[in-house]
């Protein structure tokens, strides 16, 4: 798992950063420059709206991988975050004469998102084993060779102490999180996915991170330096 990141800055620094402002969850990020890749997704789209299948594989292909690491943190089963990255581009395929222009990895991202947080749902109506330990390397990006080994077991171990902490939350404050210092949504883009007020996206990220805090308090030693 890449280590979570808000403005440049490990989510760990979010953290400690949000104990200085009690009660508020810190400012919102900077908007983003606009993506240098969005101008071939629309002429993309616009080929697969006259019927060239291959245009909307090659959106597949350029935005699949994001997609499954943007579900993978919301619900964190490969399985399942697979299967909800398939739905979100069968959904997207069906409603592609809806989108309206702008980003359009943001708009897939809030179809997936939605995905994911159905998924969300009916693991809670039906629980079994919430989330699994983050013990599993395999789905992480490859280090660069001049990566050290030890720095490299390090970044791995920081991957597992936050993964398990975010597996930890209530989905809704785990959302808000992922959404916020991951993906880089703001309150208003948040409380329109979920469906909720922008004070209420506020409140969850401020008590999710409280509560990552506690949660990562016996690892600490993890994130010195």
């Amino acid at each position: 798992m890449d280590e979570l990141v808000t403005d440049g800055r490990p989510v760990t620094e979010a953290i400690a950063a949000d104990e200085s402002h009690a009660g508020a969850p810190g400012p919102t990020p900077e908007v983003a420059p606009a993506d240098p890749g969005q101008g071939i997704d629309i002429a993309l789209v616009e080929e697969a709206l006259r019927g060239q299948l291959d245009a909307f594989n090659q959106l597949v292909a350029r935005h699949q991988d994001h997609l499954f690491a943007l579900v993978y943190r919301l619900v964190p089963d490969r399985d399942q975050a697979a299967d909800a990255v398939q739905e979100a581009f069968f959904s997207a395929y069906r409603n592609l004469a809806s989108f309206r222009g702008g980003s359009f990895r943001s708009w897939l991202g809030r179809i997936a998102i939605n995905a994911a947080m159905d998924i969300q749902r009916a693991r809670r109506r039906r629980p079994s084993q919430p989330y699994p330990e983050f013990e599993d390397d395999s789905w992480q990006p490859p280090a660069e060779p001049e990566v050290e080994p030890e720095a490299k077991a390090l970044a791995s171990e920081r991957s597992k102490a936050l993964g398990r902490a975010l597996a930890a939350l209530p989905f809704d404050q785990r959302n808000c999180i992922v959404l916020f210092d991951v993906e880089g949504y703001d309150y208003a883009e948040i409380a329109a996915i979920m469906k909720v007020e922008v004070g209420t996206v506020k409140s969850r990220i401020h008590r999710g991170r409280l509560a990552l805090r506690r949660t990562l308090a016996p690892d600490r030693e993890l994130f010195r330096g």
